[in-house]
């Protein structure tokens, strides 16, 4: 007797193949049979118009710490997820040695938008190797698989002391040797990689630049020659990508043996870098040396608001005055007080925080229903202004006070510098880029991009308005199959026999988000931008329903990732 069959589904298998109606039968957490199937079943679940899809393996994501407190990982369990993967930019929290986790967490505080109140209060540090945080991520019950990498800065760190801090710093020979036996040791444990960062974006909660920053070749060829003796993992890394850094990577994932995964993102500074990017990851691949570039589906937006971690208002001393009231109380006062209200919009001060609001004015735009992530440029906030003929600072405000919920600006801080997704779109068609920016568990009161599964299938396959479609079933095995495989996980992210029954199916005429709203419900009370979704009526990891109609069952199957995986 199986225990689920699923019948007359829409099966998109992940594989890329055009879908079909067929019926699924699970048993023991695997899929053991597709077709027309009639055998008798414990549950089965009429699927008639709905998509079968493989659940999505987001293998971008910033759960180093929230994967310690809260078994539910949102907000990625909202939207499909069934495996994601965390350690990613090289920054994290293992190893580290007793009495210096409070260097990890102001880099992670800095680094990826995580508060330090938040960490500290979440996260219980009882490790310090890398095989002992892995030991207590494996103690404890939750809704997903999850795997994690090395993180390089915390690697760094941890060998080198303080000079490890120091981006400036060069290991000596004993020091590489000793991070190259401390990766192969949190390599044969289960890491699934080793993650490092190479770009000024990132900076510690006090403004330091990470540690891996300037890593040279020596010390990247210490740790390449860890994959290399373990024959395990891949490297990860965040780059700002200028000359010669894709020599680099590509030259220490030759000599390790294990292939290499890159962020490819367009950024405003420099717009075609990417296509650079992208050329090295083609030419990488025909020399046989397995390169992935990690991509987006929409704008990077960093949500601007009231309450946000980016306010517009936010330096000006009247702000100030109003700034701990309740929504409603704010609003009253700045729809009556004309003093104040004059204040804030023409007497703005000038300091290094308004100069950048100012300058993201032109690819800035009022974040309204019916979402749309792929405005034009007469919808920026320089456009509406000078058609209106008001200050720039008059629109936002009459804005955030439109109503006594959270209303937000989107600042497209990257992938987005010609106001259109064209880019984006070339950089899904390549045989050689995966999903992966969405960076789920960070940035939590500044982006809300890990709602990015969701927002992929029907904006990409059917709702876009300004460009080119994309097909379907390639888009989904996108973020399955082959962000599955890039990390070695070959025991998923397929609906074919033997494969675990990790399993989404979605009301396809109904699948969509949310509006975005901010929720203080981390530890501490730490606040994060939130948005979830439509149209998931049923959510399955390895065969048990973790999800129905968007409400938890309360299952907690998931289970700690340890290593290469493969059909048994």
């Amino acid at each position: 007797m199986y225990d689920l069959i699923i019948k007359n589904g829409n099966i998109i298998d992940g594989t890329g193949a055009p879908k079909k109606i067929s019926d699924i039968a699970i048993k023991d957490g695997k899929i053991c049979e597709i077709g027309k199937i009639s055998g008798a079943s414990n549950r089965v679940i009429n699927a008639e118009n709905k998509f079968v899809t493989p659940g999505w393996v987001d293998i971008h994501t910033h759960y180093d710490g929230q994967a310690t407190w809260d078994p539910y990982l949102t907000p990625s369990s909202w939207h499909g997820v069934t495996t994601c993967v965390f350690g990613n930019c090289g920054v994290g929290f293992a190893p580290v040695k007793k009495g210096k986790e409070n260097f990890l967490i102001n880099l992670m505080e800095g680094v990826e938008d995580i508060p330090e109140t938040v960490l500290s209060e979440g996260i219980d540090f009882c490790w310090e190797t890398f095989p002992e945080y892995l030991n207590a991520l494996e103690s404890s019950k939750r809704i997903m698989d999850i795997g994690t990498q090395v993180p390089h800065s915390a690697l760094r760190f941890f060998v080198m002391g303080e000079d490890g801090a120091n981006h400036l710093y060069k290991p000596n020979e004993n020091q590489i040797i000793t991070m190259r036996d401390l990766l192969e040791d949190a390599l044969n444990a289960g890491a699934l990689g080793v993650s490092t960062s190479r770009t000024t974006k990132h900076k510690s909660a006090d403004g330091n630049l990470v540690p891996s920053l300037n890593a040279d070749d020596k010390e990247l060829a210490g740790i390449a020659e860890a994959l290399k003796n373990t024959k395990k993992g891949l490297l990860q890394c965040n780059s700002d990508m200028g000359p010669g850094e894709m020599e680099l990577l590509i030259q220490a994932s030759k000599y390790s043996g294990q292939p290499l995964s890159v962020l490819l993102i367009q950024y405003n500074d420099f717009p075609e870098r990417w296509r650079e990017t992208l050329n090295y990851i083609s030419k990488a691949n025909k020399n046989g040396i397995i390169t992935t570039g990690q991509v987006g589906s929409r704008p990077i937006g960093v949500l601007m608001g009231f309450n946000t971690s980016v306010n517009p208002f936010s330096s000006h001393e009247d702000w100030k005055k109003i700034k701990n009231l309740s929504n409603n109380e704010r609003n009253k006062i700045l729809k009556n007080d004309m003093n104040i209200r004059n204040t804030l919009i023409n007497n703005v001060p000038e300091n290094a925080h308004t100069k950048w609001i100012k300058k993201t004015f032109p690819l800035t735009y009022l974040l309204k229903e019916p979402l749309n992530y792929e405005p034009t440029k007469e919808m920026s906030i320089t456009s509406i202004a000078s058609s209106l003929n008001k200050s720039p600072w008059e629109i936002i405000l009459d804005h955030f006070i439109s109503s006594n919920d959270d209303e937000f600006l989107m600042h497209t801080f990257e992938n987005y510098t010609h106001n259109s997704l064209d880019v984006i779109a070339e950089m899904l068609e390549s045989k050689y880029t995966i999903c992966g920016v969405g960076d789920a568990g960070a940035h939590v009161a500044t982006i809300c991009d890990a709602s990015y599964p969701t927002f992929m299938v029907p904006f990409w396959s059917r709702d876009r308005k300004r460009g080119k479609l994309l097909n379907l079933e390639y888009l989904i095995s996108k973020q399955t199959l082959k962000t599955a495989q890039t990390y070695g996980l070959n025991d998923r992210g397929a609906l074919i026999e033997g494969m675990r029954a990790d399993i989404n199916i979605i009301d396809y005429e109904n699948i969509g988000l949310t509006k975005p709203c901010l929720s203080y419900d981390l530890p501490a009370g730490g606040k994060r931008l939130i948005q979830k979704s439509n149209g998931y009526n049923h959510t399955f990891v390895k065969g048990i329903e973790v999800s129905q109609n968007g409400e938890f069952t309360g299952e907690l199957p998931g289970k700690l990732i340890r290593g290469s995986q493969s059909i048994n």
